[in-house]
């Protein structure tokens, strides 16, 4: 069984010896993102490869899927949107076992993303939590019609709607692009929450060894931009 991404991190040579025996470079742990510095560099790295027309595919081969079955350790978490044009291994550029992806219409941080999110920071000791919203995102556009409106959205939806519609209505009357400026808030509010209602969180940032950033995904030409 392989050891999760902390146990490699604090084995130190660990990982120089699995190189040296064979280990692929999606099992074995990266020293380019050990920290949350590092982690972010190569997620904004592999963005601009993206957006150039660049992009390498990394860690997508038969290989690196027979390698990764007997455990993970990925080097960022992702809180997202569920929007299909939104995903993270593609337009950052990584591949299988690199991202611990968290997507949700709206990127809200409920108690069960949440927990998934605090999952991955204790098994994996991942550095580096990214809470990526987007542009034009559906779930903000049915939230700011809701309260326009003042009729109910159907089914479910109105669930996602009664949770951004407090992180919403603040900046509707705001300077600038209505949706876009709540699209920007809505990010800020999720690092916020994640920073303030999970104690293992914030005990890593507060050690150094875990980083919470916004991003902001610009659907007309693929870059990514911290928020």
């Amino acid at each position: 069984m392989h050891p999760s991404r902390r146990s490699l991190l604090l084995a130190g040579g660990a990982a120089g010896a699995g190189l040296l025996l064979g280990a692929s470079p999606a099992a074995a742990a990266d020293p380019e993102a050990v920290t949350p510095r590092a982690a972010l560099d190569r997620l904004l790295a592999g963005n601009h490869r993206f957006v150039t027309g660049h992009a390498r595919h990394p860690h997508q081969t038969l290989a690196d899927l027979h390698e990764l079955a007997a455990g993970q350790h990925p080097f960022a978490i992702t809180v997202g949107c569920a929007d299909s044009r939104v995903s993270p291994e593609v337009l950052f550029d990584q591949g299988l076992g690199d991202i611990f992806d968290n997507r949700v219409a709206g990127n809200i941080v409920d108690d069960l993303l949440l927990g998934s999110t605090e999952f991955a920071v204790e098994e994996f000791g991942t550095p580096l939590i990214v809470v990526l919203g987007h542009e034009r995102c559906g779930a903000i556009n049915a939230t700011i019609d809701a309260i326009e409106t003042g009729a109910a959205a159907p089914g479910h939806i109105g669930t996602i709607v009664d949770a951004l519609r407090p992180i919403v209505e603040p900046v509707l009357h705001h300077p600038g692009d209505v949706v876009d400026n709540a699209v920007r808030a809505n990010i800020r509010a999720q690092v916020n929450a994640l920073l303030h209602r999970s104690e293992p969180i914030a005990t890593h940032v507060r050690a150094g060894t875990l980083r919470v950033v916004g991003a902001r995904y610009d659907l007309d030409t693929g870059a990514v931009t911290l928020v």
